[in-house]
């Protein structure tokens, strides 16, 4: 799944369900079944639902390799990123007017393969790659969009990328590190409850989103 094989339409449909799915479980506990969201939307890709208050995350969980089908996954992690993030509180439906919904699709995970550390500096690139880092037991993501909204470097982004998976921030250049590299196409509301944006990291690098839905 890349970029330009994902419509405008489908990304505003995965939008809405995201916000259908987190107002209809909040309001009535019940998880929704749509069979012709679920027929669409019928193959397996990775994902990950972001939920913004203003400027402030609110809640973001997904699926960082494609273990379920996009509709699945887009529905579990919906939910999850409203409720069972663990570093904040349950969103309530007092909220749902206040808060803005953004679903990331990504692309299969790749492994980077260098011999030098210093390699790792060219392989990646900001507003193109998220990044997973594996040691060990511990690893960490981050999405494609997190380094552009900082403005990190690549060395920046593979440091925060170590300490999200709570390494040394150097632990990019051990050879026992295993670093994969993804892309992502992102859909995401405007404001709350309005017009749905589709953009790459790159736009939100220039701050120049052309394609307004």
């Amino acid at each position: 799944m890349t970029n330009f094989q994902f419509s405008n339409s489908e990304g505003v449909e995965l939008v809405k369900m995201a916000r259908k799915v987190v107002t209809e479980f909040l309001k009535n506990n019940v998880k929704i079944t749509d069979s012709e969201f679920y027929s669409k939307f019928n193959f397996s890709s990775g994902v990950f639902v972001t939920i913004n208050k203003g400027d402030d995350l609110r809640g973001c969980i997904g699926y960082p390799t494609p273990v379920k089908k996009l509709s699945e996954g887009l529905v579990d992690a919906a939910i999850s990123a409203a409720i069972r993030d663990p570093r904040f509180t349950p969103v309530t439906t007092d909220e749902l007017d206040k808060i803005t919904f953004e679903v990331t699709v990504l692309t299969p995970p790749e492994e980077i393969k260098v011999e030098e550390h210093s390699e790792y500096l060219s392989e990646i690139k900001v507003g193109r790659d998220g990044l997973i880092i594996e040691n060990n037991f511990s690893s960490g993501l981050l999405l494609p969009q997190v380094p552009t909204e900082y403005g990190w470097s690549e060395k920046e982004f593979l440091e925060y990328t170590c300490q999200k998976a709570g390494l040394n921030k150097d632990a990019w250049k051990e050879k026992s590190t295993r670093i994969l590299k993804f892309q992502g196409v992102i859909f995401k509301e405007q404001n709350p409850k309005g017009k749905i944006l589709r953009e790459s990291p790159d736009d939100i690098l220039k701050n120049n989103v052309d394609d307004v839905l």
